[in-house]
């Protein structure tokens, strides 16, 4: 069954941005940064100062993280295979633990930055492609 994140996992995937799915505007996060084989899932966001606003870890499969060992708190965003969102928790500190069940995906993203993008449960998530950036004149 395709998921959400396929633009993330192509073989030849750069950069993707992360959108709330029908709603104009900025991005939820303009950099997603996947996590879905063993070293990367273990390793997560620990041994990181912090997690700039527009940046997004995308584990998967994940339905469960902890924040043990983190230096800053986190929003975690659970995702259904299809992108609807099914939890929020939202200014997670270190030394917890959080799941959900029915996720397929795990969004971790600086603290506060669901509540500043307005993201509620419920909502889909979708990834694109980033757009393309304006070319410079070819010099004469």
């Amino acid at each position: 069954m395709p998921s959400f994140l396929q633009p993330l996992l192509a073989r030849d995937a750069g950069a993707a941005v992360l959108h709330v799915r029908g709603r104009a505007g900025e991005p939820l996060a303009t950099t997603g940064e996947m996590a879905c084989d063993s070293a990367t899932r273990k390793r997560g966001l620990l041994g990181r100062p912090s997690l700039a606003p527009d940046h997004a870890l995308v584990i998967a499969p994940c339905s469960a993280v902890h924040t043990f060992g983190m230096q800053f708190p986190i929003d975690v965003i659970f995702a259904a295979g299809d992108g609807r969102v099914v939890k929020i928790r939202r200014g997670m500190r270190a030394g917890l633990m959080t799941a959900s069940i029915g996720a397929f995906a795990t969004i971790e993203m600086a603290a506060g930055e669901a509540d500043r993008h307005g993201l509620m449960a419920g909502d889909y998530l979708e990834v694109t492609a980033p757009a393309p950036s304006p070319r410079a004149p070819a010099p004469r």
